[in-house]
């Protein structure tokens, strides 16, 4: 498995967009004061790291400021690092790595809005768990827009991992039976299913995946065992939004922040993983087909503040 620490080149732009701000805003400054904490908490926000994360870090820094003395503008970047690393907890080992133990097969259940590269992170997956050393077996249950069966079609293909599919406007929970059927028949270890990307606002949308959930789970009790959530990092707090609606409505285990590395305000993927109570499981950190990391959020931290 490829540890996330590997990609700490393609964070460029997230470094970029909160280090240096907050190198802007300290440097020239002589004095650590009131004034100048509240430029670095309007920093933050901008940075996407949220506002309650934002206003929890500021008052801590003033804290710290008070008991140790500090004076120095220049130390806050390194003050900054070090208390998230402190607030934001590690990853847990059950959904940080590639051990699967549910047998016969693991299904999992990718949601999102088009255009958030679900698709492509479809596609990144089972390069993945191909790695892993899995079989892999995918259901193209997006049957309302043509061109996604025919992109799953191109990433398979070049994962050599076979596709169920069926005609366009079929029904999409009748494709996922059909999947996952077809797993079991094959002895296929780990199932990606891709769903509609509608938006999340429609109810419609939600129905169609409640129903997709129950046939699923009549054929393999417990299934599916992952609905992960398909996100565009560069969309900063939109994409806060979407996961807490998408939470509520399509029973959510797990996140996917794509294009990560293309984000102006990286802060998002900390922002997500101190806010929601659902895991970020991966991030996409480029357009190669190996450009999928389990995350780790202190890793994370740790890159982008790095010198």
């Amino acid at each position: 498995m490829k540890l996330f620490s590997s990609f700490k080149g393609k964070l460029g732009k997230p470094r970029t967009n909160i280090v240096g701000r907050l190198a802007a805003v300290v440097t020239g400054q002589k004095q650590l004061d009131d004034k100048l904490l509240t430029e670095v908490e309007a920093t933050l926000i901008q940075a996407d790291l949220g506002v309650d994360t934002s206003l929890q870090i500021v008052e801590q820094l003033r804290e710290r400021v008070k008991k140790n003395g500090l004076t120095s503008p220049t130390e806050l970047p390194g003050l900054i690092r070090d208390l998230l690393l402190e607030m934001i907890s590690p990853q847990p080992e059950e959904v940080a790595g590639s051990d699967l133990t549910i047998a016969p097969v693991h299904v999992i259940l990718v949601v999102g809005v088009n255009g958030t590269g679900k698709t492509t992170t479809i596609g990144k997956l089972m390069k993945f768990y191909r790695d892993a050393g899995y079989s892999v077996l995918v259901g193209a249950a997006d049957t309302f827009r043509a061109a996604a069966t025919e992109q799953l079609a191109v990433w398979c293909e070049r994962n050599d991992v076979p596709l169920i599919k069926s005609q366009s406007g079929a029904d999409p929970a009748a494709v996922a039976f059909d999947t996952v059927t077809a797993a079991l028949a094959r002895g296929s270890q780990v199932v990606i299913i891709d769903t509609a990307g509608r938006l999340h606002t429609r109810k419609n949308l939600m129905q169609e995946l409640e129903k997709i959930h129950r046939v699923i789970g009549k054929r393999i009790p417990g299934a599916p065992h992952e609905v992960l959530l398909v996100l565009d990092a560069t969309t900063g707090q939109n994409a806060l939004t979407q996961a807490g609606m998408f939470a509520a409505a399509a029973g959510v285990t797990g996140l996917v922040l794509a294009k990560l590395d293309g984000t102006a305000r990286g802060g998002i993927a900390i922002a997500i993983h101190k806010e929601m109570q659902i895991p970020v499981r991966f991030v996409g950190l480029g357009e190669g087909i190996d450009d999928l990391a389990p995350f780790d959020p202190q890793e994370y931290v740790k890159a982008i503040f790095e010198d």
